[in-house]
Formats: C-alpha cells, sequence, structure tokens
C-alpha cells in the first residue's frame, strides 16, 4: 500500500510538474512572438534605399523610380498607408454590384477620346486636381470617395457647389464602411453618402465647411524626413455630430447625398467618367509602387505585395504607346509625380481595371 501510495504521489508530483513546464514553455513562446512581431513591424523598409531603386530602374521601362521616403522609414509606417479594402479580384465578382449601363451614356454615342483629363473638362471644378494628404492614418478609401462625390457634385450642379466634402465624416462615422485609421471599403462609403449624407469640410485646419479633416498631414521637414514617419497611428476620432469648422452652418441640413453606388465595369469607366466625372479606384500595391515618379506604371518583376490602396481616378490616356489611368493619390504633392500618377490601363494591372466604385450626385 505504501509503495502504491509513493507512486501516485510521485505521479502526481510529476504532472503538476509537467503542466508548470508547459506553462512556461507557452509563456516563452508567447514572448518570443510578441519579441519576433515586434521586430518585423519595426522593420526597416529596404525598398525605399537607393540602390533598390536603382535596381527598379534597371527593370523597368515605362516609368521611373526615385526617392519618395526617407530610406531610414519603418514598413509599418508605409503599410498603414494602405486603407483599401475595396480591391476586387476578378474571380470574385459580384456581378449585381456592377454598372454597365446608364442612358446618359447614349449623349456620348460611343465617342470614346483618346486622351481625357477631368482637370481640363471641367476647369471651374478646383476640387478635381486637388492632392490631399490622408496623414499618419490609413484612410484612403474615404478621401478618395469623397473627394470624388465632392468632384461630382460641382460638375453635376455647373460649379454652384465647389468645394471639398468630409473625410472627417466618412472616416469616423461610417462604422459599417470600416475601422476609421485601419481602412474601409469605398463600396460602403458610397452606400452611406445614399442613406445618410455626408457634409462639407476641408483640409486639416483650413476651417473650411462643416467638419474639416483632423488628421495632420505628413509634409516633409527642411531635412527631406516624413514628419510622420516613427509617429504611432492615428487613433480613430469620435465621431462628430456639429459644425466644428464653419460653425455657421447646420450640420443637418449640410448634408448631401448620392442617388445610388455601384461598382463599374472596366468598358464603363470611360463613359462614366465622362457623364458625371471623377469615380475611387483601389489596386494591390507593391514595394516598387511607393518610389514611382514618373511614367506609366507597370509592376516589376519579383516586386512584393504591401497591401491594397484606394485613389482617385480622373483620366486617362497614351504614352509611348502604353495606355494609362491617370489618378491622383493622396499622399500629398511630395509624391509622385506632383501627387498624382499613370498606371497601365487595360491589362488589369494590380487588379485596378475591375475595383473601381461611384455614385451619382442628389441635385435640388
Amino acid at each position: 500500500d505504501y509503495t502504491s501510495s509513493l507512486q501516485y504521489r510521485l505521479l502526481f508530483y510529476f504532472i503538476v510538474l509537467f503542466n508548470k513546464i508547459i506553462a512556461i514553455m507557452a509563456r516563452v513562446l508567447i514572448l518570443l512572438s510578441v519579441i519576433l512581431f515586434s521586430v518585423y513591424m519595426t522593420e526597416q523598409a529596404y525598398f525605399l534605399e537607393k540602390d533598390h531603386i536603382d535596381q527598379i530602374n534597371e527593370k523597368v521601362t515605362t516609368w521611373k523610380a526615385g526617392i519618395n521616403f526617407d530610406p531610414s522609414t519603418l514598413k509599418d509606417d508605409i503599410l498603414r498607408l494602405l486603407g483599401s479594402k475595396g480591391v476586387q479580384s476578378p474571380d470574385k465578382l459580384d456581378h449585381k454590384m456592377y454598372k454597365s449601363e446608364d442612358e446618359e451614356y447614349d449623349n456620348l454615342f460611343g465617342r470614346i477620346p483618346k486622351k481625357f483629363d477631368a482637370r481640363k473638362k471641367w476647369k471651374h471644378c478646383t476640387t478635381i486636381g486637388r492632392v490631399r494628404d490622408q496623414g499618419n492614418c490609413g484612410s484612403c478609401w474615404a478621401l478618395s470617395t469623397s473627394s470624388a462625390f465632392a468632384d461630382r457634385l460641382c460638375i453635376a450642379t455647373n460649379g454652384d457647389f465647389n468645394e471639398l466634402l468630409s473625410a472627417e465624416e466618412i472616416t469616423f462615422c461610417c462604422h459599417l464602411c470600416g475601422f476609421g485609421c485601419h481602412g474601409g471599403y469605398p463600396i460602403k462609403a458610397w452606400e452611406r453618402f445614399k442613406k445618410h449624407g455626408l457634409v462639407t469640410g476641408g483640409d486639416y485646419e483650413s476651417g473650411e465647411g462643416c467638419e474639416p479633416y483632423r488628421v495632420s498631414p505628413c509634409p516633409l521637414d527642411e531635412q527631406g524626413n516624413n514628419t510622420c514617419a516613427r509617429k504611432p497611428m492615428e487613433k480613430n476620432h469620435k465621431c462628430t455630430k456639429t459644425c466644428y469648422g464653419d460653425q455657421d452652418l447646420d450640420f443637418e441640413s449640410d448634408h448631401r447625398y448620392t442617388r445610388d453606388y455601384y461598382r463599374l465595369t472596366y468598358s464603363s469607366i470611360q463613359k462614366d467618367l465622362m457623364t458625371y466625372g471623377p469615380i475611387e479606384a483601389s489596386f494591390d500595391v507593391y514595394d516598387d509602387f511607393l518610389s514611382y515618379k514618373s511614367g506609366v506604371y507597370i509592376k516589376s518583376e519579383n516586386a512584393t505585395y504591401l497591401g491594397g490602396h484606394a485613389v482617385k481616378l480622373i483620366g486617362w490616356g497614351e504614352e509611348y504607346g502604353v495606355p494609362y489611368w491617370l489618378l491622383v493619390n493622396s499622399w500629398n504633392e511630395e509624391w509622385g509625380d506632383n501627387g498624382l500618377f499613370k498606371i497601365r490601363r487595360g491589362t488589369n494591372e494590380c487588379n485596378i481595371d475591375n475595383s473601381t466604385t461611384a455614385g451619382v450626385p442628389v441635385v435640388y
């Protein structure tokens, strides 16, 4: 009896000891994973270094790469700029959401010019060419949609409305759209414009409109360093339901609406743009795109995928035989070609050809 009792006690102590060892190992593994994750998140963006940019320029033929970001920028600082969850995979398209017909298209008589620039077509709409700065926030989905909506409203009113709509309200008040600074769905933004509308709102500290953007921009300092680098991502703001910019405006009555929301088939993008104005476009971003300076972007061989991004599509054309889309980015005018870029059209480059959204403004 004594022997069996001793065996049981030894077995019990062994089990307790074994469980403690497992618990300690689990803690060590968690600690290691946290350390490794921290190392990964603080990894420098090697693809911004001059040597890497030189390698890109040796490979690509339709565009030029250059320094847009400080080479010591962390990869995490870049990833937080990419907030669009609207890139559509060609094999998973919901065709019911895609618009291909519109009676207004008939006014074009099937004539699509080789070159088109919305800034030149509607010169009185000054917002079309305005390059925004999303700051340290993945709100590209909100800036691109609200900017395109504002342009379309200017066009629809023949310039009577000629200001920005609030990226602040759509970023932080549309909880069904996504996650604020952590990204969102452009089509959901247009859906909100239809159901709940959007107030006016200019850029950071502009005082323009009902709700100006409250995320500070990221300009370069005198040394050429990005002023947002190594700073934490902007925390999501509390949704405000009062006009803190132009306080003479009434919050409720300042809302503008769209009559609908839709995705566009590739063949209807040009028609919709010529009829109603700029649209939102999402695409897959690869590490070489960060260093775009001029020409028609085509992903270089061995470029690494980083995330989805949303921008504003304002035109198209052809450069040295390569057809392109003309787009306005939201990383300020110091990036790329004065804040704009071109990307190859017609080959679904980075999934852009089937990842566009829009809506038609309601005009009273």
